[in-house]
């Protein structure tokens, strides 16, 4: 792929239907950002994007330059339109001679590899401009896709503006959109805004590209679950489940058993090796790895940055989180492993707690335990704190040094036995 592309983001708007203080874009699947799902499924296919920004502005700014180099936002106040938008960019793109891929920062379930596909079109046709459209049975809302006689792209037509002959159109506007830049960067000097929301439509520059005698496209979508966009918690809640139903969906075809897909959820950032098994109202969110042969739940809960080897084991209610544990290592159940390293035969006994957050300091710190280490039933790993090869925690213990290796730690208050102090208390 020619690394001669950029990417426009759009992700200035308010997002009134979403009720909410935090930025649209900012709302997240699996505690990610939409707007990190759009940006990542771009960061192969571009060398540098640019995000839009307006309402919110400083959040989203810290957002994108506390998580991705090759991005930067720009600002647009005040927001006339989404043609307004990326006319935003012109300054910094004055000079440029490559494409220019043109999305929306609300639509999550966009995959690499249709933009992919999306690119190699456009430059396969020879186009000028190409936009990606899709076909709705029911397309309120979407701008329409309005052809020739000879079935070539004519316009886009907003809904708004639409007559009922053109809303009849299933075919719609994906919103998104791939530019050979400096053919069509006059364009956004020329756009008007004579139209019932009296803003400047992106979807312009097509009859403004034919009226040019550019070679104009549609590609059109198969799956159009992909540009399926965010503008309320309803939609929130439809995408997070069309993106988990589709990663069961893949990680089962690659050899992973599901035991019940309807409770388990699994974030699109989570590789899992074949034969492993996970159990029913599992929540795995964030980016993780997962090897071969362990089992999962049930009940379990990983909050990413684990690392789980081949042969492992999970169980049930265990939450995990920032935590790289080496192969053959078990984790009994209602435990809980932050920021921690577990090596290769560890067991870890149910009620097993690292204590690795400091509230005065807000300090976290790491519990290292070495291979062929056993930890007893409720015992407190105060971090920071390393257990060495191969010693034993005793049950109930409270751990706060370093435990030599092949020692056994014990914490425990010595056993009182009073004889017949039931039948006393009894009289």
């Amino acid at each position: 792929m020619d690394k001669q592309i950029k990417a426009v983001i759009l992700a200035a708007g308010k997002g009134t239907r979403m009720k909410s203080n935090t930025p649209k874009v900012l709302h997240k699947i699996f505690e990610k950002p939409l707007l990190g799902y759009v940006l990542d499924n771009v960061k192969n296919i571009v060398n540098e994007a640019f995000v839009i920004v307006g309402h919110h502005a400083e959040e989203v700014t810290a957002y994108v330059e506390n998580n991705y180099v090759a991005a930067k936002t720009v600002l647009q106040s005040p927001q006339l339109g989404t043609g307004h938008a990326v006319s935003m960019v012109c300054p910094a793109l004055e000079n440029f001679d490559g494409q220019v891929i043109i999305l929306c920062g609300d639509t999550p379930l966009i995959k690499e590899e249709t933009l992919n596909n999306f690119v190699e079109y456009h430059n396969s046709n020879n186009s000028d401009l190409t936009v990606m459209s899709t076909i709705f049975e029911n397309p309120t809302n979407y701008g329409r896709i309005i052809r020739e006689a000879d079935n070539s792209l004519k316009c886009i037509v907003e809904e708004k503006d639409a007559t009922q002959e053109q809303k009849a159109v299933k075919e719609v506007n994906a919103g998104i959109y791939c530019l050979n830049w400096s053919k069509i960067k006059p364009a956004f000097s020329q756009l008007t805004s004579n139209n019932a929301q009296g803003e400047y439509y992106l979807t312009d520059i097509i009859s403004w590209g034919k009226k040019n005698g550019l070679n104009v496209n549609a590609y059109i979508l198969e799956n159009s679950d992909e540009i399926y966009g965010i503008n309320s918690r309803h939609n929130l809640a439809e995408a997070a489940k069309i993106m988990n139903d589709r990663k069961l969906y893949s990680l089962m075809e690659n050899g992973v058993t599901i035991v019940d897909p309807s409770s388990t959820w699994i974030s699109e950032d989570t590789e899992i090796g074949a034969d492993t098994i996970v159990y029913p109202a599992t929540y795995i969110e964030g980016k993780n790895k997962i090897g071969q042969n362990c089992k999962i739940g049930p009940c379990a809960h990983l909050r990413g940055g684990v690392e789980v080897a081949d042969n492992c084991k999970i169980g049930n209610f265990v939450e995990v989180k920032k935590a790289k544990i080496d192969h053959n290592t078990n984790v009994g159940h209602l435990s809980y492993i932050g920021d921690s390293e577990l090596g290769a035969n560890v067991n870890i006994g149910a009620g097993t707690i690292t204590a690795n957050y400091n509230p005065l300091t807000k300090v976290k710190s790491k519990t290292v335990l070495k291979d062929d280490v056993k930890i007893g039933s409720n015992t407190v790993l105060v971090a920071p704190v390393t257990i060495n090869e191969g010693a034993n925690v005793g049950a109930g213990s409270v751990i706060t040094k370093e435990v030599p290796s092949w020692a056994l730690a014990l914490t425990r208050t010595p056993l009182k036995i009073l004889a017949d102090w039931v039948k006393s208390q009894s009289k």
